[in-house]
């Protein structure tokens, strides 16, 4: 009897948690079409790919300066209306999309993604997930939402281009080409958006409960501000603020590999995408492995040794003498990618090490993805203005060299966060 109570809560959680993968999954990934269908997308959508960029730099922008706000939102709502109303925007957008409306439109339309994405969506599943999870299932929880995201990622694309493969011929209109794939992923998240509003349950502990009558409106105008200064007096927010930023650095470059390979290493376009398409793949299978290892010895200690191999693969690949040795290359990008793919799955695990009042804990992630995800914005501009005065081989050299010792500096603070971390356990086992 006992056992078969404890089984079905955790069947539950379980079940919920699956649901939030596949929402994670399935989000995101028609924001990027661009990954696999540019060149179709460009002439559908009637726009040169500088207007691509500006785009998608408005989304990025968007969701940067959402991250924040983003956490105390998610500290006064429940995940699950959140992230359903998150889903049915972006769903409901992509119809907009559809129609392959002008380029003001356009960029409403991304405008609206950042705002559902980074402002509904974000904070909210990371502090649903963190609140499923136990404390001993922290790693394991977060690898595998990155993990089964990725995996979901992918089995998305492929029946994308199966679609837009068999449901047309080359020389049918763009716009004719993509409307069933833009259809696949809107239907897609919509469907999702249902599924999270009820089958997630709500959390007591989810959103900040104020009695009634406790706040004045001058206590209410400052409340946040309160928040926010109590949150950044704690050292180990910024530390994993820190080792998120490094860790992000290591998995951003990755997607420079492929013109890595074929600018530095002279392999052919087909070779050098047929290599990274390998590479996607270690995505789920880190997910799905690493953060159990995390759990079982120390999550901080775990990511200090994925960072420091990551950033010798990463230097392997520029010094040894690879050019022509496919049989090298191959299984080194693979080990890079299983690596900073690790990384990306295990480092959100970290915030269960910090001391956060379970009230402000949107707050918390809105702060530290902030911080962390400033790699996706200045690691472009970094590249391009190497990239100006030298030649490409050059630069590229620099850039992998530079964010290695970046995944070094990241290794050493995980590490002394690790030596921290255990140093207060024997203080208090001493106590």
């Amino acid at each position: 009897m006992d056992t078969a109570s404890a089984a079905a809560p955790n069947r539950s959680r379980y079940l919920q948690f699956a649901i939030l993968v596949l929402a994670a999954g399935a989000l995101y990934p028609i924001m990027y079409l661009r990954q696999n269908f540019e060149v179709s997308l460009l002439e559908a959508m009637r726009i040169s790919a500088s207007d691509l960029g500006e785009l998608n730099f408005t989304l990025g922008i968007v969701f940067a300066v959402a991250y924040i706000p983003s956490g105390i939102l998610a500290d006064l709502v429940q995940p699950l209306v959140l992230m359903s109303f998150a889903l049915a925007v972006v769903g409901a957008l992509g119809f907009w999309l559809a129609t392959w409306p002008s380029l003001l439109e356009l960029r409403l339309i991304f405008f609206g993604w950042g705002l559902a994405g980074g402002l509904c969506f974000w904070s909210s599943l990371l502090k649903a997930v963190k609140l499923l999870a136990a404390s001993s299932e922290q790693g394991r929880f977060f690898s595998i939402l990155d993990g089964g995201r990725g995996l979901v990622e992918a089995l998305l694309a492929s029946a994308a281009i199966l679609l837009f493969r068999e449901l047309s011929t080359p020389a049918d209109a763009a716009t004719l080409r993509m409307e069933p794939v833009v259809y696949l992923y809107s239907i897609t998240a919509i469907l999702l958006g249902v599924m999270v509003f009820f089958t997630l349950s709500d959390n007591p502990d989810a959103v900040i409960r104020r009695p009634a009558g406790a706040a004045t409106a001058r206590g209410e105008r400052f409340a946040w501000f309160g928040n926010i200064l109590q949150l950044m007096r704690l050292p180990e927010l910024w530390i994993v603020a820190g080792a998120i930023m490094l860790g992000q650095s290591l998995f951003f470059l990755t997607y420079s590999i492929s013109a890595f390979l074929e600018t530095n290493l002279g392999m052919t376009a087909l070779a050098a995408g047929s290599i990274t398409l390998a590479k996607l793949w270690m995505r789920p299978l880190a997910g799905f492995t690493i953060g159990f290892i995390g759990d079982w010895y120390s999550l901080e200690g775990v990511l200090a040794w994925l960072m420091f191999l990551a950033s010798l693969g990463l230097l392997a690949l520029v010094f040894l003498p690879l050019a022509g040795h496919l049989y090298l290359v191959l299984p080194l990008v693979l080990v890079i990618g299983y690596l900073t793919y690790a990384i990306k799955g295990l480092y959100w695990s970290l915030l269960d090490l910090c001391p956060l009042p379970a009230r402000l804990t949107g707050l918390a992630i809105g702060i530290v993805s902030f911080v962390g995800y400033m790699p996706d914005t200045l690691l472009p501009l970094y590249d391009g203005w190497l990239s100006r005065p030298l030649p490409r081989a050059e630069s590229f050299r620099i850039y992998f060299v530079s964010i290695a010792l970046c995944g070094f500096a990241g290794g050493a603070l995980c590490w002394y966060f690790h030596r921290r971390n255990r140093r207060a356990a024997a203080s208090a086992a001493g106590s």
